[in-house]
């Protein structure tokens, strides 16, 4: 099975049966891909023993196993970070940073921030809300523009933000729910379909924001400074440093263009009249 995300195409050599139903759900409407593979990648289930006792499921990339073992239930979540992996320790000609990538009249934001900062639920609600989802977890930019491209993905929920956005967006579409991985519950969303995405082209970049959820919080926010920003920026980087001149060259580009921000928020309606207006 070949899984084309739009800009790396993954072929799915060796896949487990615990995945079926989420792998039709994600990416059943992306046609296939008969040419250049970036990637091939499986998931194994180690000798025939540890199929009955304790099943596992292990995450194989050119025959490379980059993590440990996890438990069989987990081979979905397994593979989607196994795909960011790969992304990331192997792209050295575009910058990426880890980020959520959300896109309104043809201007972007991208939200780095770190895990805990409610970035993925941000970005599910506002996908759903008439934002374009260009990327949950990953912002990948062509030095010679400084554009955004788009990356056909779920939105990786976890714990009590796959009963929020359930609550909110009854119709939402979710795989079934991956319980105690090495980061809590977890459920991808499908927030758009594959001829949503094909009409998307790489995108400049109006503001870079840096979210923090905070239940209960007063509304604030407020401008960063270009150095400030600059240096946040690369923080989130995966590749800034292996890059080179090159990588310093691209978040030039980008600070020229970008306006930075912070905030702190526990109301999405306040956060999106602030996000409206950096794209309007």
């Amino acid at each position: 099975m070949h899984i084309n995300t739009g800009l790396y195409c993954f072929s799915l050599q060796r896949t487990h049966q615990n995945i079926d139903r989420a792998l039709q759900l994600i990416y059943g409407d992306v046609p296939t891909v008969s040419d250049f593979i970036d990637f091939p990648v499986a998931l194994t289930t180690g000798s025939m023993l540890r199929r009955v006792i304790k099943p596992h499921v292990m995450f194989e990339v050119n025959q490379y196993k980059p993590f440990m073992p996890l438990p069989a239930e987990h081979a979905f979540a397994l593979l989607e970070w196994g795909m960011n992996w790969c992304i990331a320790a192997h792209e050295f000609t575009r910058l990426i940073l880890h980020s959520a990538v959300l896109v309104k009249n043809n201007k972007a934001i991208v939200f780095p921030a770190m895990p805990g900062s409610g970035k993925s639920t941000l970005t599910a609600f506002f996908s759903l809300s008439g934002w374009q989802l260009y990327s949950d977890e990953m912002a990948i930019i062509e030095p010679s523009s400084a554009l955004v491209h788009p990356l056909y993905r779920p939105v990786c929920l976890k714990n009590n933000s796959i009963d929020l956005i359930k609550k909110h967006f009854p119709q939402a579409q979710f795989t079934p729910t991956c319980r105690d991985t090495q980061k809590g519950d977890v459920a991808h969303l499908k927030a758009l379909t594959w001829h949503e995405h094909s009409n998307f082209t790489p995108c400049e970049i109006a503001a870079v924001v840096f979210p923090q959820y905070k239940n209960g919080c007063e509304f604030s926010f407020y401008q960063l400074d270009k150095v400030e920003g600059f240096s946040r920026v690369i923080k989130n980087a995966f590749n800034y440093d292996v890059m080179g001149k090159l990588g310093f060259e691209t978040m030039g580009r980008l600070a020229n263009r970008a306006e930075f921000f912070e905030c702190q928020y526990a109301d999405y309606v306040e956060l999106s009249d602030c996000l409206d207006e950096l794209v309007r």
